[in-house]
């Protein structure tokens, strides 16, 4: 028992290492990407890549349940109300 205190207090002071250690590098490389984004003129889209043009636009909905009136745009997991059924039968026609 005295071996596994032991054990378990020397594992709370490496996580509090690591965990300094993380924090100083993580500190350094950051001032680092400062510096050659502040000298070579990056702009945000250089460093993080272009968004999506559509990310968080609603899209029109395809599908209603005549019932609830919910819909479903046709992304992501279909609803459950589509489980099993023909898509065809709730498509939106306008």
């Amino acid at each position: 028992m005295e071996r596994y205190k032991n054990l378990l207090a020397q594992k709370e002071q490496l996580e509090k290492l690591i965990a300094e250690a993380r924090k100083k590098e993580a500190a350094a490389e950051l001032e680092r990407v400062r510096e050659a984004v502040a000298e070579f003129g990056f702009s945000p889209e250089d460093v993080f890549g272009k968004r999506r043009r559509d990310a968080g636009v609603p899209v029109a909905p395809k599908y209603r349940n005549p019932e609830t009136g919910e819909t479903w745009s046709g992304r992501g997991r279909a609803p459950r109300w589509l489980k099993d059924q023909d898509l065809e039968r709730f498509r939106i026609t306008k």
